[in-house]
């Protein structure tokens, strides 16, 4: 695997695990990044990690952010992710998994609430590396990252905790 099969792999599983989320989560990429690892057992060809962000435009509220976490542990745990890390801050909590071949990620709550997923490859033969072909369900924002969530989801905006199933 190169580093830009490795990046569509990442994107497979951000994508997966987006997707998995009801209702629906509206995002955005975030700036994907490609540093170089130290050479793969001496090959002269070098190898390199690809980091994959997305930002989520939905506006979660401080009530409905608990669940989002506890969907997402669920689904990783599901397609047999090890969930290697949780921070329980109740702030800005946090929760890291990493799948079999290694590829690390997070589902990270940071600033006024925003939700951010993020995953890193592990260092494959270098390579060149296109952005993402998956289409963001939101239009192109201009200005720097992160842009802050806007878009009010019935659901997930709501201020008051979810209906217990």
């Amino acid at each position: 695997m190169n580093m830009q099969e490795a990046a569509e792999r990442a994107d497979g599983i951000v994508q997966e695990t987006i997707d998995s989320v009801e209702p629906r989560l509206r995002w955005n990429h975030g700036p994907s990044i490609d540093k170089v690892c130290a050479d793969l057992k001496s090959d002269a060809l070098g190898a390199g990690s690809v980091r994959r962000r997305v930002a989520i435009m939905t506006i979660v509220s401080e009530q409905r952010r608990g669940s989002l976490l506890g969907v997402v542990e669920r689904g990783w745990k599901s397609r047999g992710y090890e969930i290697t890390s949780v921070d329980t801050d109740r702030e800005l909590p946090a929760i890291y998994a990493a799948t079999p071949e290694g590829f690390r990620m997070s589902v990270a709550v940071a600033g006024e609430g925003q939700f951010f997923f993020s995953i890193t490859t592990p260092c494959f033969a270098e390579s060149d590396v296109a952005d993402p072909k998956t289409l963001p369900n939101t239009p192109h924002r201009e200005g720097g990252y992160p842009q802050r969530p806007d878009i009010h989801d019935d659901f997930w905006s709501a201020p008051t905790p979810p209906p217990r199933t």
